[in-house]
């Protein structure tokens, strides 16, 4: 199985911008779909991007979109997740996950693996 541990969160300004990372061990990363998920306090746990094995095909939800870039590289086993104009609305603790397929989802029933997550305060 992969093990995923994510980095990068912490506090930001609105209109800020971080960047978070997902290490992964244990199998090829190429191997796996991944995705960035975010759970809000009393949200459920919401899909915020996704790109399949080798990166041809990405996903945003439509909250993130064009502030937003996910991106993997499959040598180094990490996955991305720029986030340029944060808003406070973004804030949330942050999860990488894995799924063994080429396609990624937005479902997060649909990845096995999880990382611990790390999180993400944007102030006004």
């Amino acid at each position: 199985q992969v093990q995923l541990v994510e980095s990068g969160g912490g506090l930001v300004q609105d209109g800020g911008s971080l960047r978070l990372s997902c290490a992964a061990s244990g199998r090829t990363l190429s191997n796996y779909a991944m995705g960035w998920f975010r759970q809000a306090p009393g949200k459920e746990r919401e899909s915020v991007a996704a790109i399949s094995r080798y990166g041809a095909s990405t996903y945003y939800a439509d909250s993130v979109k064009g502030r937003f870039t996910i991106s993997r590289d499959n040598a180094k086993t990490t996955v991305y997740l720029q986030m340029n104009s944060l808003k406070p609305e973004d804030t949330a603790i942050y999860y990488c996950a894995a799924r063994f397929a080429p396609a990624w989802t937005t479902s997060h029933r649909d990845y096995a693996y999880w990382g611990q997550g790390t999180q993400v305060t944007v102030s006004s």
